[in-house]
């Protein structure tokens, strides 16, 4: 399994990008999972259907399975939040793994910035950032830079940086600095 991670500042066009990007490559016959990083509390699950009653009772997982798809629910109760590792362990196997979100983790990444965002670059206090993915040039750039809206010469790009999960040193720039 390889991974590649998307960085940038929200409103980026991070997720849009990925819209784009997931079709290219299955289209490749490439089989492609994504883990997304959710900055706020969501939920899944309503209120009112089973699944949360049997949350709401206490239940540590909820496995919901029908014939077209099964999710699983899983309460941290309390328990530090899972980490990209811990995440990527719980997927079915696959060609590659696509990440929106854990910006902190040590694995290659694609910086996804817009001029008209008015924020800076974070390459330059990311060194695993592999390349821009950006709607306009950027003059002098230290990295390689591809259309933010050309999603085959992304999904060329992916397969060119994408790591092997196994390769990658999992430590996060806080791990470092407290180790």
């Amino acid at each position: 399994m390889r991974i590649i991670g998307f960085a940038g500042w929200s409103g980026a066009g991070k997720t849009t990008l990925l819209d784009e990007l997931i079709p290219a490559l299955v289209r490749r016959g490439i089989k492609v999972s994504t883990i997304k990083h959710a900055h706020h509390e969501f939920d899944v699950d309503k209120p009112g259907k089973d699944s949360h009653r049997h949350r709401m009772a206490g239940a540590t997982e909820v496995l919901v399975s029908s014939m077209n798809r099964w999710a699983l629910i899983h309460e941290l109760r309390g328990a530090p939040e899972a980490d990209l590792p811990e995440l990527l362990a719980h997927l079915a196997p696959v060609d590659l793994v696509l990440v929106e979100g854990f910006k902190r983790n040590r694995h290659p990444k694609i910086e996804i910035w817009r001029a008209e965002v008015g924020k800076p670059f974070l390459h330059p206090d990311d060194p695993f950032i592999v390349g821009i993915a950006s709607d306009a040039p950027i003059a002098d750039a230290p990295l390689p830079v591809v259309d933010l809206n050309d999603a085959e010469a992304l999904a060329d790009f992916v397969m060119i940086h994408a790591a092997p999960a196994g390769d990658v040193d999992w430590l996060t720039e806080a791990d470092q600095a407290s180790g």
